[in-house]
C-alpha cells in the first residue's frame, strides 16, 4: 500500500481561552496531518526532531499510538522541545506565540523507504529554515527521484515576517519541487501583500507549479490548475459549534492526501493533470477532514472519524 511521509517540526501546543490554559497536545503542521492520516488507516512515517525531555517522549509515543512510524524522529542529548502558545479569540481562531531556538535546530536521519506514488507532505518554516535546509532539500530530491508526489503547504507565519528576504530562495526551490501547493490568504498577505487568488497564482505560483489551492478560512476554497481550470468550493458547514480552528489547514492537507489514496491519484495522474471530477473528489475529502477537526480542541481528526475513513479506503 502507498505511504505518506511527513517532514516538519514538532511542538507542544498549549491552548488558552482568555488567560486559562485549557488543553495541551503535541502538534506541528505536518505532524497534525500525519497523525490524522495514521488514524485514518494510511501507512505513515514522520521525519523530525524533538527535545530530549518529557515533551519529546510524549511526541514520540503519540506518533506510535496513532500508527505512525517514529523511527526518523531525531532526539539530541542537550535539546529542548519547542513550545507553542495558542490563544483562542471569540471566533475560536488562534493567535500564536512560539518558543523555539531555530539557530540551534539539527536534523540527522536515515532516509525512509520511498516508492513511486508515495506522498511527501512538507511545509512551514521547517521546510525553508536555512539551518537544516541541506537535509530537507536532500530528502525532497531523493523522494522526487523515487517517484513520490510532493505536497507543499506554504504556511508562512507572521512571526517570520522579518526573515522573508533571507528564505525566499528556499521558498522558490520548494515551489519548483512541489507537485501541489496549498497556501492560505494569510500566508500570501504576509509574503507578497496579495489577497487575491488569481494575482497570487499568476505572479507567484504558476511559473513553478500549475496545481494550486488557496484557502481562506470560512470563505470558499479557490483552485487553479492546468488548462485554465478555475473553481471555487464553498466551505463545508460544521456540525455543531466551532471549538477551535487550530488544525483546520493541517487537516485540509491530511484530507487531501487521504483523497489521493482513496481515489487513486498516482504519479501518472499528477503528470497528466487531474480531471475536474478528480479535483472535486480530493477537495471534498480535504474539506471533510478540516471541518471535523474544528469540532474539538484536538489538532487532528478524532478516532471514531478515523475509523470511518479507514473503512472507506480501497
Amino acid at each position: 500500500m502507498r505511504r505518506v511521509i511527513g517532514i516538519g517540526e514538532t511542538v507542544l501546543d498549549i491552548i488558552f481561552r482568555g488567560k486559562e490554559p485549557i488543553q495541551a497536545v503535541p502538534g506541528g503542521s505536518a505532524f497534525n496531518a500525519i497523525i490524522s492520516l495514521g488514524r485514518a488507516g494510511v501507512p505513515a512515517t514522520f521525519i523530525s526532531e524533538t527535545g530530549n525531555d518529557r515533551v519529546g517522549e510524549w511526541v514520540i509515543s503519540f506518533l506510535k499510538e496513532n500508527g505512525v512510524d517514529s523511527s526518523n524522529v531525531c532526539v539530541f542529548p542537550d535539546s529542548k522541545s519547542p513550545i507553542s502558545l495558542a490563544f483562542l479569540d471569540e471566533q475560536n481562531n488562534a493567535q500564536y506565540l512560539f518558543y523555539k531556538d531555530h539557530p540551534h535546530d539539527q536534523l540527522d536521519f536515515v532516509y525512509p523507504e520511498v516508492n513511486p506514488d508515495d506522498v511527501v507532505v512538507f511545509g512551514s518554516f521547517f521546510a525553508i529554515n536555512p539551518v537544516i535546509r541541506p537535509q530537507v532539500m536532500g530528502f525532497l530530491e531523493y523522494a522526487r527521484n523515487h517517484g513520490a508526489i510532493l505536497y507543499y503547504d506554504v504556511n508562512y507565519r507572521a512571526s517570520h515576517k522579518n526573515e522573508l528576504l533571507r528564505v525566499t530562495p528556499n521558498i522558490i526551490e520548494n515551489l519548483e519541487m512541489a507537485d501541489i501547493v496549498r497556501g492560505s490568504n494569510e500566508d500570501f498577505e504576509i509574503m507578497y501583500r496579495k489577497t487575491d487568488a488569481d494575482s497570487v497564482y499568476r505572479s507567484e505560483i504558476s511559473f513553478y507549479t500549475k496545481k494550486f489551492i488557496y484557502t481562506q478560512g470560512p470563505n470558499p476554497v479557490e483552485l487553479r490548475a492546468e488548462g485554465g481550470l478555475k473553481k471555487q468550493y464553498p466551505v463545508v458547514p460544521i456540525e455543531g459549534s466551532v471549538v477551535s480552528t487550530i488544525g483546520a489547514g493541517d487537516n485540509f492537507n491530511a484530507g487531501f492526501v487521504y483523497g489521493m489514496m482513496k481515489h487513486n491519484i498516482t504519479r501518472q495522474v499528477i503528470d497528466q493533470g487531474l480531471t475536474e471530477q478528480q479535483w472535486d473528489q480530493v477537495i471534498a475529502c480535504a474539506q471533510q477532514f478540516s471541518a471535523q477537526v474544528c469540532r474539538s480542541l484536538n489538532n487532528s481528526i478524532d478516532h471514531d472519524f478515523g475509523q470511518q475513513m479507514k473503512q472507506a479506503l480501497p
